[in-house]
């Protein structure tokens, strides 16, 4: 009964995946230098005879390219997928279609707002090379206007197929 309409879904897709975004580059480069410290401390040498605590700190670091980026992929798809089912539960009449086009061109311009606060963090001389190693989130963050553009698409198609239908999935 209280439903609410897929332009706020997108736009909450968009600052989920700019914050999540931004959380991981932050915490790669943190455990970056954590890492560092950890594998030149000469403590942790003298109490672990066989090498393991810096082997773990290593695979942890090693985790962030793969388990995380991946992770940051897996994010996207499954925002999208709510938003889409979601959508198809909302019925809304086709008048509202032009309104939808002028709230999702506004959203795509926020996008691109975060898709440049992604790209000033991650052009960091500090943060670039280590960006460079997180494909999806990179990826995903530089065209993050164009997924929302062809998402937005999508989900009015959804949303306004559900009205022609005349039944509420």
């Amino acid at each position: 009964m209280n439903k609410k309409g897929s332009g706020q879904d997108i736009l909450y897709v968009g600052i989920a995946l700019v914050a999540f975004a931004i959380i991981i580059i932050i915490g790669y480069k943190v455990y970056y230098e954590i890492d560092a410290k950890f594998q030149s401390s000469d403590i942790i040498a003298d109490k672990d005879a066989g090498g393991l605590a810096r082997s773990a700190s290593t695979t942890m670091l090693g985790h962030f390219p793969g388990v995380i980026d991946n992770s940051f992929l897996f994010l996207t798809v499954g925002l999208c997928i709510g938003a889409l089912i979601l959508a198809a539960m909302v019925r809304v009449h086709p008048i509202f279609f032009v309104f939808y086009i002028i709230l999702l061109s506004i959203i795509i311009f926020l996008c691109a707002v975060f898709s440049n606060i992604y790209q000033t963090i991650a052009g960091n001389s500090e943060l670039t090379s280590l960006a460079n190693n997180l494909l999806f989130t990179s990826q995903i963050m530089n065209t993050l206007p164009f997924i929302v553009g062809i998402f937005g698409s999508i989900l009015a198609i959804v949303m306004y197929k559900a009205w022609s239908e005349g039944t509420i999935v």
